[in-house]
């Protein structure tokens, strides 16, 4: 067994597979570590991946050479569009996936990529050397040189990335059952965290949580509410084939709701909840909720919805959505039972929560690099987020930038306005995190411009520069985009007469013309679509023929940058503008403690952060603009 690799990543979760994945494929010797090869990018909680903003994360490292996506759409089960109804801004993709098939499509990812070794085992400690000759001068930041496990060996490397999950000093509580773990029936990491928070990297904790598996086998499901997925053949990946989706049985979800039994008998189990008498300290994710904090912020709501939700296509177990729970087993099982649909009900395992290490990110640079101990790189829960998308978002781009730093290259840094993942590692590294952070659309402020539909124009040809995206992906993309421009001329260029269309649009429920116009003027009405124009307009219908493969995709993309060219016009002016704050670097120019001219909380909150540019310091919780402004004189701008 070798010892020597040029980056070692610790955790085979969700960000430890994309890390190891792009920086094998980047030419960097790798080794992965996990404890458990059968649990690789183990789905811990629910067995979906995407939804709100976390889907177009998904498409993003799709975009950029990264697997899940097409993992993702090998063990799909059920595809969603979510939020069609909105602008496509928000539409936001959803897969039902088969949790043990996704375990080994991924292991089948890893094990045939070259430059990636994989070992068994736990790791103990962190090497670290801390001498002036090991950081190069007098009080230079440590560097990370390797790593000791419990089997005995000692690895080194010039990268280490850590992406322990919920495994470090992890406690799991079941009513007041407390139970050392990772994550269910399996050991927790006890020593590693502290071999870290010894060089000064603070450490705190955080709590998330999990819900009841149910047994098929005693639901009524007559007495749900079925939720099928979409018809079409949606697919996350940008390279998968249009029938990737169809590989698996296609199976519905199901709907159903608490009541006030349910309610009451929840609210006879609080004393003994983890949650509500002191045995748990540290703060949950506000944006999913256990159960029981459902019923203590909404005292007067007489009923919650819960998801019933397949756990893959040849298993009788199933995820109940919206059911967190750390109450004990014989609370939960019996206000469950109070639900018609399960009255009958038998679980494989109760839902409970866990306690774990994080690490702050505002200790880190943008490329995810320690800015305490040189060439370590954190990704995932380890940063204080939730969710598996998150989490690979980060792995990714830590794999990536800890490749480029074992070759002597700039780390590749995401901007706000080019992808979730920059907004992601932004905030982050801003502003910090004070409960489990979550991705929403709403955090970010260049949405228009970071749709799930054009995640490939803003990101594969970037991805390709850094090694991780195929030619064959790029040379797929550049088609694309060359389909869409022809779109996009012909609906610049061709002229529709009123006589050809007017009969159409009366029956569409738009006026109808008086003059003749362009087609790109047309197409601005929301009842209208290139699909139910084209049989009206016979030079459209046969442009369109000619497009043989993905046309779904390609008129979509097509048709969004038609209809909403003014407001994408309008964003990539005001990213512009932030741009230029980008661009002025501030990092050792100011001694913020003797800038009486500034806010005394933005003076504290500037020397915490210490930002790297102005643009992040604006960004910063506490600084306002008129600090920016004084900052701004005092540069001389």
């Amino acid at each position: 067994m070798r010892q020597h690799f040029d980056i070692i990543v610790i955790g085979a979760g969700h960000a430890g597979c994309e890390a190891a994945h792009a920086a094998a494929r980047m030419g960097a010797q790798t080794l992965l570590i996990t404890m458990d090869m059968n649990k690789i990018a183990q789905m811990s909680c629910n067995p979906a991946v995407g939804g709100i903003a976390k889907g177009q994360i998904v498409r993003e490292i799709d975009a950029i050479g990264g697997a899940m996506g097409r993992v993702t759409d090998a063990t799909t089960i059920q595809f969603r569009m979510l939020n069609q109804s909105k602008g496509p801004a928000m539409w936001s993709p959803r897969a039902q996936c088969d949790r043990g098939k996704f375990i080994w499509a991924w292991r089948e990812v890893l094990e045939n990529t070259p430059n990636l070794h994989i070992w068994q085992d736990q790791v103990r400690r962190l090497l670290v050397d801390s001498s002036p000759m090991g950081g190069g001068r007098e009080g230079a930041s440590p560097i990370a040189t390797g790593v000791e496990t419990y089997l005995g060996m000692t690895f080194h490397a010039k990268s280490i990335i850590l992406t322990a999950g919920t495994f470090l000093n992890g406690l799991m509580h079941i009513g007041r059952v407390k139970l050392p773990g990772g994550r269910c029936a399996e050991p927790p990491s006890l020593e590693l965290a502290e071999s870290i928070a010894a060089h000064g990297i603070r450490v705190a904790r955080m709590k998330t949580g999990t819900p009841v598996r149910i047994d098929a086998r005693s639901v009524d499901f007559s007495l749900m509410t079925e939720q099928p997925g979409d018809t079409e053949g949606r697919r996350f990946s940008f390279m998968s084939l249009p029938s990737a989706t169809a590989a698996l049985k296609d199976l519905p979800c199901y709907i159903t709701y608490t009541n006030e039994a349910v309610h009451e008998r929840l609210r006879e189990g609080l004393p003994d909840s983890p949650l509500y008498n002191g045995q748990i300290q540290s703060i949950g994710p506000r944006y999913c909720p256990s159960i029981e904090t459902k019923l203590m912020t909404f005292p007067d709501k007489d009923q919650h919805q819960l998801f019933l939700e397949p756990e893959g296509t040849s298993t009788n177990e199933y995820y109940l959505n919206g059911f967190s729970s750390s109450l004990p087993i014989d609370v939960q099982i019996e206000a469950l039972k109070r639900i018609p649909a399960f009255r009958n009900l038998e679980i494989f395992r109760p839902g409970y929560a866990i306690e774990y290490d994080f690490f702050d990110p505002t200790q880190l640079h943008h490329s995810l690099e320690s800015r305490v101990i040189s060439g370590l790189y954190l990704a995932g829960q380890v940063n204080g987020t939730t969710g598996y998308e998150e989490a690979a978002g980060q792995g990714l781009l830590a794999g990536i930038n800890a490749a480029r730093h074992c070759a002597g290259q700039e780390p590749l840094v995401l901007k706000r306005d080019e992808a979730y993942i920059g907004v992601l590692i932004d905030d982050l590294v801003c502003k910090g995190v004070d409960e489990p952070y979550r991705m929403f659309t709403s955090r970010a402020e260049y949405r228009i411009l970071l749709r799930q539909d054009n995640a490939d124009a803003r990101l594969t040809e970037l991805g390709h520069r850094m090694g991780v995206a195929t030619t064959e992906r790029l040379q797929h993309y550049l088609k694309k985009k060359e389909e869409v421009e022809r779109i996009i001329r012909f609906a610049e260029e061709f002229s529709v007469k009123m006589n050809d269309v007017n009969g159409l649009l009366e029956q569409l429920g738009t006026a109808p013309l008086t003059r003749g116009c362009k087609l790109m003027e047309l197409l601005g009405r929301p009842q209208l679509s290139i699909d139910n124009l084209s049989p009206a307009l016979p030079p459209l219908r046969e442009m369109l023929d000619t497009i043989s493969d993905r046309r779904h995709e390609i008129v979509e993309e097509a048709e969004i940058q038609i209809k909403y060219k003014g407001y994408i016009m309008r964003e990539v002016e005001q990213a512009e503008k932030m741009h230029r704050l980008e661009n002025i670097r501030i990092r050792g120019r100011f001694d913020y403690d003797t800038l009486q001219s500034i806010s005394t909380e933005g003076r504290q909150k500037l020397v915490k952060h210490d930002p790297e540019t102005l643009a992040q310091a604006s960004r910063i919780p506490g600084v306002s603009p008129s600090d920016i402004n004084v900052l701004l004189v005092l540069l001389g701008r």
